[in-house]
């Protein structure tokens, strides 16, 4: 099939959006990319988290290749709760792994978490290959992203999920000493990431697995998450920041009044949503910003052309009418085994459906 021609560019697409224009097309964008682009070029898993450039230039290439925009892009996991401490991640190598898995927490035990220091903003875990990869960005005229988990979910990884939620019912105070910790990392670390590429361009993006309903309760994510979120927003409102994206993983949608009435971050930001959530439903608390979303990773890998394409165009039904605008994407990371035409499903629902005039 020929495919229409863009009319501008990924990146004018992107600003445009971000000034509440209507670009030429609906943006087509994958959540986690650096897997999947990682096999589609040959090159093994782990060499995709630890080599950044052929992680940048696998991802891009990916992204023309499909067609798809470059929004975001970034090398995975630029702050670990785990691994930034003390703890011990695994890159994953084979394609039954997906992501990064933790062996080891640096916080077993209570009397571990008076021990925590701030971990070097600079050198930290994986910090320096992920600013290799956003001066890589800067260097091709991207914008340089930053990644990293929200406080609740960073405290969560210091000490294994089922520990932090134990404690949220029986050692509240614990919890919010963990997320202290995590949330002056977090700033720290974007404050070097200002200091470095300014805060122009910079684009802030933080995710949220452990803060869905299917973990913790609407009223225990009133009490701990969102406090943190309020905080987060204040730190970079004093650095200067005004661009930033929010997944907000999973089934999350008794959070969403929450979040909604807050509203901490600036506006138009980019708010991600899982399949759980309705695009409709996200657009109506959040009409200020743009909706990213939602088709189904699982489906992607397991369904057929056609099975996503009727998803897309659905999904490009409901969003085209998000008033602060839309992007289609993966509800999550894109499995690395995904079948081509699958992921190419996306970029011909666009083509037949997501033009504005």
């Amino acid at each position: 099939m020929r495919l229409r021609q863009d009319r501008i560019s990924s990146e004018e697409r992107l600003e445009a959006l971000l000034n509440y224009r209507k670009p030429d097309r609906i943006p087509i964008s994958i959540l986690y990319l650096i897997e999947f682009s990682a096999r589609n070029s040959g090159y093994s898993r782990a060499l995709s988290y630890n080599d950044p450039e052929k992680s940048f230039y696998s991802q891009v290439g990916t992204a023309e290749q499909f067609g798809w925009d470059k929004i975001p892009l970034h090398m995975g996991h630029t702050l670990l709760g785990a691994l930034d401490f003390g703890g011990e991640i695994q890159i994953p190598e084979s394609d039954y792994q997906q992501g990064v898995i933790i062996k080891s927490y640096p916080v077993k035990t209570e009397d571990d978490i008076a021990k925590l220091k701030l971990p070097d903003r600079k050198i930290a875990g994986r910090i320096p290959k992920a600013k290799e990869f956003a001066r890589l960005q800067e260097k091709h005229g991207l914008p340089p992203w930053f990644f990293s988990r929200s406080p609740f979910t960073m405290a969560s990884n210091m000490c294994g999920l089922q520990q932090f939620c134990r404690w949220t019912l029986k050692r509240p105070e614990l919890c919010h000493e963990m997320m202290e910790r995590a949330l002056a990392h977090i700033l720290n670390v974007i404050g070097d990431w200002v200091d470095t590429f300014g805060t122009d361009k910079l684009m802030v993006y933080i995710s949220s697995p452990s803060e869905s309903n299917q973990v913790i309760s609407p009223k225990q994510f009133e009490k701990f998450a969102l406090p943190y979120h309020s905080r987060f927003h204040e730190g970079l409102q004093a650095m200067g920041i005004k661009r930033f994206m929010f997944h907000i993983c999973g089934e999350q949608n008794l959070n969403l009044p929450y979040l909604a009435e807050v509203s901490a971050w600036p506006h138009p930001s980019i708010l991600s949503f899982g399949h759980e959530v309705d695009l409709e439903v996200a657009a109506k608390y959040f009409p200020e910003d743009i909706i990213y979303g939602n088709i189904e990773p699982a489906v992607i890998q397991t369904g057929s052309p056609q099975q996503i394409y009727e998803l897309c165009r659905l999904a490009i039904e409901k969003g085209r009418k998000a008033q602060g605008g839309f992007i289609l994407g993966t509800g999550c990371a894109l499995p690395v085994t995904s079948p081509p035409l699958n992921v190419f499903a996306l970029t011909k629902t666009v083509n037949d459906f997501g033009w504005y005039e």
